[in-house]
C-alpha cells in the first residue's frame, strides 16, 4: 500500500486519476445512484436519491470539498489529455454547484420529484442486466423510499413558476399510469412469490403517494405558483462556461444564431421553389408532411436506412464504425411516448451484462384519430426519417457510443460529457451526410424530387434547433415571453404550433438547449481549421476518427487536442 501511494505521489497523472475515482464514488454517484444504475454500476441499484434539503446541503458541502481538492491539483506533469480531464471534472463540480445553489430546481420544479422517481424505476426495468427477481428486489428497495420523496417536495418547493407546476401536472397522469401498468409488466419474468407480493405493496404505496402529490399540486401549490423560471444572463453564461466551456458573450451568440437561422431559411426557400415554384415554402412543407411510410412500416423504414447509411459511410470513408452490431429497433417504452418521437438508448459505459442498444421509435396508438395519426407521422416524412436515423444511429449517437466502448479512454471521458459535443455531433452529422452526397438519387433518395424533399426535412430540423438557440437565450434573459417563444418556433422555426408549445415548455427548464446548433457550428469551424492546417493531406475520416477519440469532451478541449492551440471555438 505504501509503495502504491509513493508511486501516485511520483506520478501526477496517477494521483489525479485516484482523486477522480474518489470523486465519482464519494460524490458523483453517491448523490445520484440512479445515474450509477444507468452507467452500469449496480451496487447503486437499491439506493434512491436523498431529496431532502439536508441531502442537498450535504451534496453542496461534498462538492465544495472536492472543488478545493481539484483546484489544488497542478497541471505540471500532466499530459494534454489529462489536463483536459482535470478541466472537465472542475467544471462538472462548478456546474453542479451552480444548479444546486443558484438555479435551485429542487426548490422550484415539482416535476423533478415525480419524474425523478420514475427514472429511478425505469433504469431497473429497461435492461435485463440481472435476473428479474434481483432487479425487482432493487426496485422494491427504491420504492420503499419513494413516498418520503413527496413529503420532502412539500417542504422544499417554494413559489415555483406556474409553468413548472403545470408541466408537472401534465406529466403526472402518464407517470401514475407507468407505475400502474408498465412497471408490473416489466417484471412478469419474476418467480419468487414473496418478492412479487412485497412489490405489489410497495408499488401501491408509490401510486397512492403520486395521486396525493397530484392533488396537492392542483389544490395547494398551483394557486401559489408565482415564481420566475428565468435563470438570468449571469447564470446562463456561467452554465455555458461550466457545461460547455463556451465563454462567448450572449449578444454575440445571438448574432451567430440569427445568422445561421437566416442562412437555413434562405436555403429552405430556394429548394422549396425548386420543388414547386407555384407554392410558398410553408405549402411545400405541408406537402412534405404527407410523404411518410405507413405506420406499420415505420420500424422497417428505419432498419432499411441503417444498411444504406452504413454502406455509404464505408464507401465515402466518412468515419470508422467500430462494430458491425446494429442497434435493435423497438417501439418507445409507454411512459416516454408522450414526449419522445425517437431516441437512442445505449447501455452505460460500465454495463457488463446487457450490451444491447435500443433505437426507440414512437408509433401511433391504436385508439388515435386519423388526424392525430397524420400529425404524428408528419414527423417521420421522407426527409426527417433520414435526419433522425443519421442523428440517432449512423453516424450519430450510436456510432459515438461504439467509440466510447471500443476505444482506450479515461474514466473521466466515459462519465462526463458535454452536450455541444454529443448533441452537436449528432446534429452536425445530419448536415454533413447530405453535404457528402447522402440523400441524393441512388444514395438514400429515388430521384431528384425526393432528394430535394430530403434536404428540406434536414433544414426543417436545423431551423428547429436554430429557434431553440434564440428562444433559450431570450426567454431566460427576459427578452421574450412564453407566447412570443411559441410564435417564434412557428414563424421562424417552421414548426407546427403543437411542436412550438412543447419546445417552449422544454426551454423553461432546459435553458441551454442551444447546444445542438452551437455544437454543430463549433465542429464545422474545427473541421475548417484542421482542413486549412493539413491542406491536401486532410482526410474527413481521419478528422472524424480523431474527434471520436476525445470522447464527449467540450469542443474547446477537442480543439486543443487536434490543433494544439487555444483558438476560439466559434
Amino acid at each position: 500500500m505504501a509503495t502504491t501511494l509513493q508511486a501516485q505521489a511520483a506520478d501526477p497523472a496517477a494521483n489525479f486519476r485516484h482523486l477522480a475515482d474518489e470523486y465519482f464514488s464519494q460524490v458523483y454517484y453517491k448523490f445520484s445512484p440512479t445515474g450509477g444504475t444507468a452507467a452500469g454500476l449496480h451496487k447503486y441499484d437499491p439506493i434512491l436519491e436523498d431529496y431532502s434539503s439536508a441531502g442537498v446541503e450535504k451534496e453542496i458541502a461534498a462538492l465544495k470539498q472536492y472543488e478545493a481538492k481539484f483546484d489544488a491539483v497542478s497541471e505540471t506533469g500532466l499530459d494534454l489529455s489529462t489536463q483536459g480531464d482535470l478541466a472537465m471534472v472542475r467544471n462538472n463540480i462548478r456546474g453542479a454547484l451552480l444548479t444546486l445553489e443558484t438555479i435551485r430546481p429542487w426548490e422550484k420544479n415539482p416535476d423533478n420529484y415525480s419524474s425523478g422517481i420514475t427514472n429511478s424505476a425505469f433504469v431497473l426495468m429497461e435492461r435485463k442486466f440481472a435476473p428479474a427477481d434481483d432487479r425487482l428486489r432493487s426496485l422494491i428497495a427504491r420504492e420503499k423510499q419513494m413516498p418520503a420523496v413527496f413529503a420532502e417536495a412539500r417542504k422544499n418547493l417554494k413559489n415555483p413558476p406556474k409553468i413548472y407546476t403545470e408541466i408537472a401536472l401534465e406529466q403526472l397522469p402518464d407517470i401514475i399510469s407507468f407505475f400502474e401498468n408498465d412497471v408490473p409488466s416489466a417484471f412478469t419474468d419474476a418467480k419468487d412469490k414473496a418478492t412479487i407480493d412485497e412489490f405489489h405493496k410497495t408499488n401501491a404505496a408509490v401510486i397512492a403517494a403520486l395521486k396525493d402529490y397530484e392533488q396537492w399540486l392542483k389544490t395547494d401549490l398551483l394557486p401559489r405558483s408565482n415564481g420566475d423560471f428565468r435563470i438570468g444572463a449571469d447564470a446562463f453564461s456561467k452554465k455555458l462556461q461550466y457545461d460547455e466551456m463556451v465563454d462567448t458573450p450572449l449578444p454575440k451568440l445571438l448574432d451567430i444564431a440569427y445568422a445561421d437561422l437566416h442562412r437555413n431559411q434562405a436555403e429552405f426557400e430556394k429548394i422549396a421553389k425548386e420543388v414547386d415554384p407555384n407554392k410558398t415554402p410553408k405549402q411545400v412543407l405541408a406537402e412534405l408532411a404527407t410523404i411518410h411510410p405507413a405506420p406499420d412500416q415505420l420500424l422497417q423504414a428505419f432498419h432499411d436506412r441503417f444498411n444504406g447509411e452504413i454502406a455509404f459511410i464505408h464507401e465515402k470513408k466518412i468515419i470508422t464504425i467500430p462494430s458491425d452490431v446494429q442497434p435493435v429497433l423497438e417501439e418507445t417504452p409507454p411512459f416516454m411516448r408522450a414526449t419522445t418521437q425517437a431516441s437512442m438508448d445505449s447501455p452505460g459505459p460500465f454495463e457488463a451484462n446487457s450490451k444491447t442498444a435500443y433505437f426507440n421509435v414512437t408509433l401511433p396508438e391504436k385508439n388515435w384519430t386519423q388526424e392525430h395519426i397524420a400529425e404524428h407521422m408528419a414527423a417521420f416524412n421522407v426527409g426527417t426519417v433520414i435526419s433522425t436515423s443519421v442523428h440517432e444511429a449512423y453516424p450519430g449517437h450510436y456510432v459515438q457510443f461504439l467509440w466510447v466502448n471500443h476505444s482506450p479512454m479515461s474514466q473521466v471521458r466515459k462519465i462526463i460529457t458535454s452536450n455541444t459535443n454529443v448533441e452537436g455531433w449528432a446534429h452536425y452529422c445530419e448536415q454533413m451526410m447530405l453535404d457528402e452526397g447522402y440523400g441524393q438519387p441512388g444514395a438514400g433518395a429515388k430521384d431528384e424530387h425526393e432528394a430535394r424533399l430530403v434536404k428540406l426535412g434536414q433544414l426543417q430540423d436545423a431551423l428547429l434547433r436554430d429557434a431553440r438557440f434564440i428562444v433559450g437565450i431570450k426567454m431566460h434573459t427576459g427578452q421574450m415571453t412564453l407566447d412570443q417563444a411559441q410564435d417564434f418556433f412557428v414563424s421562424e422555426g417552421y414548426q407546427s404550433r403543437s411542436i412550438g408549445s412543447i419546445e417552449t415548455k422544454r426551454g423553461t427548464s432546459d435553458p441551454t438547449y442551444l447546444y445542438y446548433t452551437l455544437g454543430k457550428l463549433e465542429i464545422l469551424k474545427l473541421r475548417a481549421d484542421v482542413k486549412e492546417k493539413e491542406g491536401s493531406g486532410f482526410s474527413l475520416q481521419k478528422f472524424h476518427d480523431d474527434f471520436m477519440r476525445q470522447g464527449g469532451a467540450p469542443i474547446k478541449i477537442v480543439r486543443k487536442a487536434m490543433l494544439g492551440d487555444d483558438s476560439p471555438t466559434l
